[in-house]
């Protein structure tokens, strides 16, 4: 490593283990990218919370209620890590609008909102039950892909943490998809119309197709694949899942 400059290290596989040994830019994008895991989980489990009375019987309650305490938990997992590179987590502490959401109709695009990072599809309001499942299926199939990622990337310790949470989300995402299935099974129409809107918002998740921000994540070696791979990737995952029950997105 003493003798490459640390991009072509790392271009090449190298792997980071201690926060002590990073360069700055390699310091700021990890600390960023954390952020926003961090701030989206919190603000998922935030909104799921709100759902929990509205899910129909008691196994569905219990799914929900592992939704929420799980990501609650992934988000301090890596919070750990956060901490470990000096940054300030006095925020997480105290009180923190979690569960803030714009208007239905409000269109943000992919813009931060309210003083966190959380993806802007976090800003979005449930509006029932049957929506808050819809949600699930996109989104849980979007977050297996991103924590997919996420495990290969260079700082090993963090790689580490998200290779422990993959099962989790892929546990989440099978639950919504299992949440699905009794929904159609008895009243089909109430989920066509959270499919279409949905669907655009968590795609903005993935980013730009041509990001100069993946590029520089792809010499740090803290990303390896593509936007437009990764949510071409979502697209057939999640049309595969709604044509099981006869829906799709127009």
């Amino acid at each position: 490593m003493s003798e490459m400059p640390i991009e072509d290290y790392l271009a090449q596989g190298g792997r980071l283990t201690s926060p002590g040994n990073v360069p700055p830019r390699y310091r700021g994008e990890v600390l960023r990218l954390m952020a926003a895991f961090v701030d989206s989980e919190l603000a998922a489990s935030a909104g799921f919370a709100d759902v929990i009375n509205d899910a129909p019987g008691i196994t569905s309650r219990i799914a929900s209620a592992r939704i929420v305490l799980e990501k609650a938990d992934h988000a301090g997992r890596v919070l750990k890590v956060m901490a470990e590179f000096g940054a300030d987590t006095s925020r997480y502490v105290g009180t923190h609008p979690w569960a803030a959401r714009v208007g239905r109709d409000a269109d943000i695009g992919a813009a931060r909102q309210g003083g966190d990072m959380r993806l802007a599809v976090f800003h979005y309001p449930f509006t029932g039950w049957a929506d808050a499942v819809v949600m699930n299926v996109l989104q849980g199939a979007a977050a297996v892909i991103q924590v997919q990622e996420f495990a290969r990337m260079s700082y090993q310790p963090l790689a580490e943490v998200f290779r422990a949470i993959l099962p989790v989300e892929v546990r989440h995402a099978e639950l919504g998809r299992e949440g699905l299935a009794q929904i159609v099974a008895t009243s089909p129409e109430s989920v066509r119309a959270s499919v279409q809107y949905w669907h655009p918002r968590v795609s903005l998740g993935f980013g730009a197709k041509d990001s100069e921000r993946f590029e520089m994540h792809r010499r740090l070696g803290l990303r390896h694949r593509p936007n437009a791979e990764m949510l071409a990737e979502w697209q057939a995952t999640v049309a595969a899942h709604l044509s099981e029950h006869g829906l799709k997105v127009d």
